[in-house]
């Protein structure tokens, strides 16, 4: 029967009843049958199969029992699922062979790692993992209390182990009061620190398997390097510097001095000499451009400078920037004393 232009359309949801459906489906369920014309405002019971016509009477139809509707209209979903289990089946039958392989080219031994969550979470299992030994270098003079925190847990699981630890900072982490607190709380035993004037960026190694490196300025995407040729040249790279360290227990190389130099202001010097500026030599030293700055007061000071181009003068006719004084052969020990 056509549909008069007056009668609004029939629209709802796909593959649902509309509340006329389940009214006319109710009653017909009720009834064991109903008459055709009664459906009308429910094509969608006509759709889903839930209504066959009385094969007594084609003016009256008959309601199909819920649980033989549901079994009809399910056999598409379930062949769809059936199809998808047998594909991913397929698929993981033709790929699990290649893990091996994939796992063995080096090619494929870098991952870049985005996020802090997620490269903690790496580093973390890196460390968990580790039964050889875990060198680190840490550049910069400070760090923050939440990331030593982070440091201090991971350190002590470490040594519980007994796996080796070994740290490479710069000169001015000696002076860190936050840091001097976060090695009072590390277990005795098996951990080393050296600290060097200059280093490079961050570097984590565990055992010979997998090494860490920043990726970006601000250190949250990293790269997870397990490349076993770049993960011997960062061990051996690592021990250059280590060799050239002083370990945290011994003082600063210090000469008995004639002028009232440290050790810091001397590795200013030497850059400003090369001519760095400040905030280059802050970076270079792990310093704040601030702290730089008032150390090339104090040697404006001890040296009587009244200028920077005489500083730098006067710095080259002391020796004291690591170039030996105009009139002599020999490259002298610029006297500094520590701190």
């Amino acid at each position: 029967m056509g549909r008069d232009e007056d009668t609004p359309a029939h629209a709802h949801k796909n593959r649902a009843l509309c509340d006329a459906a389940v009214r006319i489906y109710t009653e017909a369920l009720s009834a064991g049958r109903i008459p055709r014309t009664a459906i009308e405002p429910a094509p969608c019971l006509t759709e889903l199969a839930l209504v066959h016509p009385d094969p007594q009477d084609e003016a009256w139809v008959r309601p199909v029992p819920p649980s033989a509707a549901l079994a009809h209209l399910l056999q598409p979903v379930v062949r769809e699922i059936h199809e998808r289990i047998s594909l991913s089946a397929a698929l993981a039958d033709s790929l699990a062979p290649l893990a091996a392989v994939a796992s063995t080219d080096p090619n494929l031994a870098i991952t870049v790692l985005e996020g802090i969550p997620l490269i903690d979470a790496a580093v973390q299992h890196a460390t968990e993992s580790a039964t050889e030994e875990i060198r680190t270098l840490q550049p910069g003079s400070t760090r923050p209390p939440d990331q030593l925190q982070r440091a201090l847990s991971r350190a002590r699981l470490t040594l519980e182990r007994g796996t080796p630890l070994r740290h490479i900072y710069q000169h001015p982490i000696r002076y860190n009061q936050t840091f001097k607190a976060y090695l009072n709380q590390m277990p005795p035993g098996l951990i080393e620190i050296r600290t060097l004037e200059q280093t490079v960026e961050r570097l984590l190694v565990f055992d010979h398997t997998v090494a860490f490196i920043p990726a970006n300025t601000a250190r949250d995407v990293a790269l997870e390097i397990r490349h076993p040729a770049l993960i011997r040249y960062l061990i051996q790279m690592y021990e250059v510097l280590w060799a050239q360290a002083t370990p945290l227990t011994d003082p600063l190389p210090a000469p008995p001095p004639s002028v009232s130099v440290t050790a810091v202001q001397l590795s200013v010097a030497r850059l400003l000499v090369e001519g760095h500026t400040d905030q280059v030599v802050a970076g270079k030293l792990g310093i704040s451009v601030r702290t730089c700055r008032a150390h090339v007061s104090r040697l404006m000071h001890t040296l009587n400078a009244t200028s920077r181009t005489q500083l730098g003068a006067l710095l080259v006719r002391s020796g004291m920037d690591g170039s030996a004084p105009p009139g002599t052969t020999e490259k002298p020990v610029p006297p500094v004393t520590p701190g």
